[in-house]
């Protein structure tokens, strides 16, 4: 007869039980390893088409008095660490980092660009800072057509400056995609593109902006490509997104190698790349990129 009571034999059954449990959830076998217990509604992604699904869709609205300055000055010490914003985002983004004495500014690194997938030496001068610049996921300008122009200088400036909305990237590719949005600019790294408009998106929720319908299809597309599994919040690991348009088409702002791409949508008064650059508002007006000399060139209308 054995000598454990009935009352033991309960609590031994429980142990054995949980410690089974246990053991599979190890394996991958327990119900949220297999996914069974997570559901379509659980994966990144879907949580970006949440996000967007909650976005006003409306027509976008007036450039009229928008200049960068209308958000405060550039790279302000908001964070009060005593290094301005540009260096904190170079700090965090680039590789094998050399500082100056003053501990802020930043010499020399190393960045492997989400945009392009190259890999950019960076050194700080006069003739080299551009080659890794600062971009904007949600283009300051786009911001003030799309419910920033009401916003206070206070707003303005905590977007201008908030690291959730800044990357550095390649600077040719920063400025081809100037104030562009996704319905007319996506970064030619497709396996970049579901990170993007994720980032896109938490931005425009995160300062209740709005998204123009083109945009807001863009963006909806390309999420609903990204698969059930893959994470927006890095590369894509289902490859080219088959919806998505393709780098080098007209718009985008990349053109192919020897290829005449279309003019591009753009903005009067809007920051641009490339000086004598062609492109055409929205209602069909003839612009060309240029300034001043010594002054970074705007979208304006053709002669």
């Amino acid at each position: 007869m054995s000598g454990v009571s009935t009352q033991q034999r309960p609590l031994r059954r429980t142990a054995l039980v949980v410690a089974v449990v246990l053991v599979l959830a190890a394996a991958g076998c327990g119900p949220t390893a297999s996914g069974a217990g997570l559901g379509p509604s659980g994966s990144p992604n879907a949580v970006a088409l949440a996000q967007l699904a909650k976005l006003t869709v409306r027509a976008p609205g007036s450039m009229a008095g928008y200049r960068r300055d209308r958000y405060g000055p550039a790279w302000a010490d908001v964070d009060h660490n005593g290094c301005d914003t540009r260096d904190d985002v170079l700090a965090r983004d680039l590789t094998a980092v050399r500082r100056d004495s003053d501990g802020c500014t930043v010499l020399s690194g190393s960045l492997h660009d989400p945009y392009t997938g190259r890999t950019i030496a960076f050194r700080r001068g006069a003739r080299t800072s551009t080659a890794v610049q600062i971009d904007h996921l949600v283009p300051l300008a786009n911001a003030w057509r799309t419910g920033a122009r009401g916003w206070s200088a206070d707003k303005r400036k905590r977007l201008a400056n908030d690291p959730a909305n800044l990357v550095a990237v390649d600077g040719p590719a920063n400025e081809s995609k100037g104030d562009q949005d996704a319905s007319t600019w996506l970064p030619p790294n497709v396996g970049y593109r579901c990170r993007y408009v994720a980032g896109q998106v938490r931005v425009k929720a995160n300062y209740g902006l709005w998204v123009t319908p083109a945009e807001h299809d863009a963006i909806a597309r390309i999420l609903h490509g990204c698969g059930a599994g893959s994470d927006p919040g890095g590369p894509d690991p289902s490859g080219p997104d088959p919806s998505a348009p393709d780098p080098s088409a007209p718009g985008t702002g990349v053109p192919s190698s020897g290829a005449t791409s279309a003019a591009p949508t753009v903005h009067p008064g809007s920051w641009c790349g490339t000086p004598d650059a062609r492109g055409r508002t929205a209602g069909g007006t003839a612009m060309v990129c240029t300034g001043p000399a010594g002054e970074r060139p705007r979208w304006r209308t053709a002669n």
